[in-house]
């Protein structure tokens, strides 16, 4: 078999950081000989050389080349592409991770959609991926209609047949942005790009010591000497005009902007902040149009235009102003409808300070409420700077989260933007919902999401694991993700329950972390949350007749669900009995019915236990309920709680338990 891709990685000192992508790459879903891997280890100095060897030895589709340290990772990528055998070529850096299917899956799509690019979905591990590019999969994307540009890392798979048509190579040397050049370059010049957002391919992670390269203080100099290189690549493929600042926003944006925004700028050395602020106002002045700031949201045009106008001393009251600022999320409902999604109701708003943050209105406009001086606001406006509110393009997401993987997947959502008048205090100026023709106001977004754990992550199902639910506010520049459920409607906890879903069936379980009470999703039992639901439950809950039980638990059922019940003996030597059992809906939840194997059960106590199907582990997940049963010889049983059962059974009293418990739980059995 031809190899289909080759993975090429950079090596230098990640010490046990390298051991995720190496299991990573062992795990692969292609064949063994249909993909290599090329760690070209760039002088390390700690043990991986000797590891790198040793793992060539034990697989024949890895590899290992040893070089003179060259400085960065530019010429070890060169030097792994120019070796690949494989008709793609996928960079991976040493301490980051590929998931199980991603060489697999990008290959296909990119054959099938004939890719000279393939940008696999990615998950940041303390860092930041795109998220708007990969909200839907993209067969036949560019720079033009898609956002492209806002993915500049070198993550991706590329044709090799392409890159050598094209002579793209990574710049090499000490340098910063070598994968900025190469990528944009790729891009303009590729016949077709593809993007697959359905399948986490590349988990992009921090270090735990944040030894990252891209975590290091650059000097400002030689940095934006680099990115000039990034522009030239753009203005070498294309013409002036709306595609090219299109294009030179991006970096305008990331690299200059947001540098000088908020907590990012006010965690800079003060005598650093200056130094960087001179070499982007110069890279600027030099190389942007006004077209290329006029296409930013507002909140990034007025930094731009501090920037264009040289107003360093303003750059920090702005900064402290955006610090302040702080997404809010409250949960109004929460419930399983019919084609088992979990319906959330939500209501989300910006507060500063701990209060709402203000909106003004003139001549009729929405403004933002800015922090400056008049002379400052004029200036602004003279740099062509629009304080605009984009109150009527303002967004809200609902977001799941993997804890363990920090993949994200967007929900669909539908949401209304209301402008609540300030102007007075008090339930009227909440109650209000039109949008206000003058005065201050705030802002609330108001939501109705789904969640369909079959379809989640991406059109397919959530996997097994803690799925952490965020609100995602969207406006004027700002998109700030915040927790939901920590504060909640009073009736959110009443409707809290868990179903089961998807086949084969799981238990998806909606909970409240602990000390924080935000909602989280529990798929297929990764917590004891499920014990914690089901204790509760009393002898009073149970209703007994003809010889079947029934017990009402705090479950979804849309239609009947297969379940088990077991009985454990208290004594010892006696067998656990397990028998089928079903949860169907019922008043306020569902309904747990099954037979008592009487006569099986007879003359000993028993402890009780529901198993639910878990598509994990192929077998049931067993939970204890707080219930135990002792039956008589003629088969009668007597529920109590479970402890009661287990202590006077233990202490030989289990003649005595009927009859001190028979009549409450006669008496039960009547008022039920």
């Amino acid at each position: 078999m031809s190899v289909k891709v080759s993975v090429v990685i950079p090596v230098y000192n990640p010490g046990p950081y390298i051991e995720d992508c190496i299991a990573s790459l062992l795990r692969q879903s292609l064949p063994d000989d249909a993909y290599e891997a090329i760690f070209v280890d760039d002088g390390s100095s700690d043990g991986t050389p000797a590891r790198l060897d040793e793992l060539a030895a034990e697989h024949p589709h890895m590899h290992v080349v040893h070089q003179e340290p060259s400085g960065w990772s530019g010429r070890p990528r060169n030097v792994g592409t120019d070796r690949a055998r494989g008709e793609f070529v996928m960079y991976v850096d040493n301490d980051d991770w590929l998931g199980d299917e991603a060489l697999e899956r990008m290959y296909d799509y990119g054959v099938a959609n004939a890719a000279d690019v393939v940008v696999g979905k990615m998950a940041g591990k303390g860092r930041p991926v795109p998220l708007e590019l990969f909200r839907v999969n993209r067969p036949k994307a560019n720079v033009d209609n898609a956002p492209l540009i806002d993915s500049l890392t070198p993550h991706k798979m590329f044709r090799k047949e392409f890159l050598d048509k094209h002579h793209i190579r990574f710049k090499e040397g000490r340098r910063r942005l070598e994968d900025h050049v190469l990528v944009a370059e790729a891009y303009l010049l590729a016949s077709n790009v593809s993007v697959l957002s359905d399948y986490v391919c590349y988990y992009h992670v921090k270090r735990d010591d944040a030894s990252n390269a891209g975590f290091q203080r650059f000097d400002p100099v030689g940095y934006f000497q680099n990115l000039r290189e990034a522009l030239d690549v753009v203005e070498h493929n294309t013409e002036p005009g709306r595609l090219r600042d299109k294009l030179y926003r991006r970096w305008l944006r990331n690299e200059m902007v947001e540098r000088l925004r908020a907590q990012r700028f006010l965690k800079l050395p003060e005598d650093y902040r200056k130094e960087l602020f001179d070499e982007i106002h110069s890279v600027v002045t030099e190389r942007m149009g006004p077209g290329v700031a006029a296409g930013l949201q507002p909140t990034q045009q007025v930094v731009a235009a501090l920037i264009t106008t040289g107003r360093f001393a303003d750059v920090e009251p702005y900064a402290r102003w955006e610090a302040g600022i702080k997404p809010t999320g409250r949960l109004d409902s929460l419930e399983w409808d019919e084609e088992g999604r979990l319906a959330l109701g939500l209501t989300a708003e910006f507060q500063v300070d701990g209060a709402p943050l203000r909106f003004r209105t003139e001549d009729g406009q929405p403004q933002l409420d800015l922090p400056f001086d008049p002379e400052t606001a004029d200036a602004l406006r003279a740099a062509g700077a629009s304080t605009r509110a984009t109150v009527d393009k303002a967004r809200v997401g609902l977001v799941v989260k993997e804890r363990a993987s920090a993949a994200e997947f967007y929900q669909p959502i539908d949401f209304t933007v209301d402008r609540v008048p300030l102007a007075s205090e008090g339930a009227d100026a909440e109650a209000a919902r039109e949008p206000a023709d003058g005065g201050d106001f705030r802002m609330v977004l108001r939501g109705l999401g789904t969640i369909d754990p079959g379809t989640a992550a991406g059109g397919g199902a959530l996997g097994p694991g803690i799925w952490d639910v965020y609100v995602r506010i969207i406006a004027c520049g700002w998109s700030k993700a915040v927790r939901l459920g920590s504060v909640r409607d009073e009736t959110v906890d009443k409707a809290r329950r868990s179903a089961l879903s998807g086949e084969p069936r799981r238990l998806v379980m909606p909970y409240w972390t602990e000390g924080h009470g935000n909602l989280s999703l529990d798929v297929d039992c990764a917590t004891n949350w499920i014990n914690k639901d089901l204790a509760p439950l009393t002898p009073r809950d149970l209703a007994f007749s003809d010889g079947t039980l029934r017990l009402p638990v705090p479950l979804h059922a849309a239609g009947e669900e297969r379940v088990l019940l077991r009985f454990k003996p208290v004594r010892k030597g006696d067998a656990p009995k397990e028998v089928p059992a079903t949860v169907a809906p019922g008043d306020g939840g569902a309904v747990l019915t099954a037979a008592l194997p009487g006569p099986e059960l007879a003359r000993a106590a028993w402890t009780m236990d529901l198993g639910v199907p878990s598509a994990r582990r192929g077998a049931p997940r067993w939970t204890p309920l707080p219930l135990g049963v002792k039956v008589r010889a003629d088969g009668r049983p007597a529920f109590a709680a479970a402890p009661a059962v287990t202590r006077a059974a233990r202490a030989g009293r289990t003649r005595s338990l009927p009859r001190r418990i028979m009549g409450r739980v006669r008496r039960t059995f009547r008022r039920a």
